[in-house]
């Protein structure tokens, strides 16, 4: 069974990290550096407001089936990708390689919490770490390898062989779950989401744009409120919610899910902006960008790791990511203020340790909300961490590249090589974004501390 969900899980993070270090190539051959987060904030958009799409229809119709719904879903949008020839169409590719990928990882978190026991959970958290390890490296120094050898192109590409092979897989996996003879799925509520979602995202791009469209950000504002307003008021009269209220009143899992968020706005805005620093503050070619990327990757892997290690040998749950967010959060305040003075390799190896202290958390998470929510709604509580988590990466990547465009003040459509950036302006740029990541770890670290449920 472990072995027919690494695939796709393997898909579901790599997915979201070998863009990474190709970022740069891509903005320089298609333009919009302006609006670069966008390849990134479109995938994790889409995983957003599918999760929990998939997490409903999983408990279902089993998870088995939709999982090889998800699979097609990311191999289609993946070729598309390769053959985007603009920008706006790479970003609408990656949108449906996000509608694929955010049954990915939930549905395989499901899947593994569907055969094991709350407490062997910890010790397949870790098998699960080593593969997340595994993933997450391999994406971006793939990402830039294969950049500088072969084009951007190419790391799309990758997905369909490995899609294949997960599809077969997990088609081999024997059917554990009986299918309802009536689905509800609160399909308004759906639609309501999605909706609040583009707009916020929306609006958040919008203010790129300056004061002159300061008319039709108030009108977005309204109509993202006005959206809200319905999708709380729908969701307390659906039969089964999209977000269920007997769960989120939990406030074990309540704080969960806020502190999913944290650290997907915290880790994916790393993940993003660490290769771009790079590239624009120091030079470095893709190649070499893979490489510096290294140390990144296998700091959260590691730590992952490693606390999975600590919760199956003490019980001890949210001590560990209560302690290393904080830690974390001191270490960004202390890159805002001369993070420059580092040479490429130290300022990796700096980043290396901050993300260590990052995987502490979405383990912790995973143990704890599963637990909460008990077998029998193991896909909508796991599905609901990977949109916490997503809505966190792609409302904290659109926030920190907000912060790096109103302080580089760049024109609209400019490249990566025809913007005119004073090194005082792009160090000021990044100075703004780590502050705000800072901010971001700190509040996970409160969320850490105020779990009711501290040990299993």
């Amino acid at each position: 069974m472990f072995l027919a969900i690494v695939p796709p899980l393997f898909m579901g993070i790599s997915d979201q990290t070998i863009v990474s270090t190709a970022l740069p190539s891509i903005i320089q051959s298609l333009g919009g550096f302006d609006r670069m987060a966008l390849v990134v904030i479109a995938y994790l958009a889409a995983v957003t407001i599918s999760a929990p799409l998939y997490g409903r229809l999983g408990d279902a119709l089993g998870r088995r089936r939709m999982m090889c719904v998800a699979l097609c879903m990311a191999v289609l949008g993946s070729a598309f990708c390769s053959l985007s020839f603009n920008f706006e169409m790479l970003v609408a590719s990656r949108f449906l390689q996000g509608l694929g990928g955010g049954g990915l990882i939930g549905l395989a978190q499901a899947l593994l919490g569907q055969y094991v026991g709350p407490r062997a959970r910890a010790k397949y958290q870790g098998y699960l770490a080593t593969i997340a390890m595994v993933a997450s490296t391999f994406g971006p120094v793939a990402g830039g390898l294969i950049t500088g050898h072969f084009g951007w192109r190419w790391i799309f590409a990758l997905n369909i062989p490995l899609g294949i092979l997960a599809f077969v897989l997990v088609m081999r996996l024997p059917p554990r779950q009986t299918p309802r003879e009536k689905i509800a799925f609160d399909y308004p509520g759906f639609l309501l989401f999605a909706g609040f979602v583009a707009t916020a995202l929306t609006i958040i791009e919008t203010v790129k744009r300056g004061a002159a469209v300061h008319s039709t950000l108030f009108l977005l504002a309204a109509i993202a409120g006005a959206i809200l307003m319905l999708l709380v008021l729908r969701e307390r009269r659906a039969a089964e919610p999209l977000f269920p209220g007997d769960l989120l009143g939990r406030p074990s899992i309540f704080f969960s899910m806020l502190l999913a968020m944290c650290h997907g706005g915290l880790y994916v805005s790393l993940l993003t902006f660490i290769p771009i620093y790079f590239a624009l503050g120091h030079d470095v070619p893709p190649r070499e960008l893979g490489l510096l990327m290294l140390p990144v990757t296998l700091g959260i892997g590691s730590g992952a790791f490693v606390t999975g290690k600590l919760i199956n040998r003490t019980g001890r749950t949210t001590l560990f990511p209560a302690i290393s967010l904080s830690l974390a959060s001191a270490l960004l305040f202390l890159a805002s203020v001369g993070i420059e003075t580092l040479s490429p390799w130290q300022a990796s190896i700096y980043f290396a340790i901050v993300c260590f202290l990052l995987g502490s958390v979405m383990g912790v998470v995973q143990i704890t909300v599963q637990t909460e929510a008990g077998i029998k709604r193991l896909g909508i509580a796991t599905a609901s961490v990977v949109l916490s988590r997503s809505l966190g990466a792609a409302s904290g990547t659109a926030f920190a590249g907000l912060a790096l465009a109103l302080t580089l003040d760049l024109p609209a459509g400019a490249s990566a090589t025809s913007a005119d950036i004073s090194v005082e302006m792009l160090q000021s740029g990044f100075h703004n974004v780590f502050r705000l990541v800072g901010c971001i770890a700190a509040a996970g670290a409160a969320m850490a501390f105020v779990i009711p449920r501290r040990r299993i």
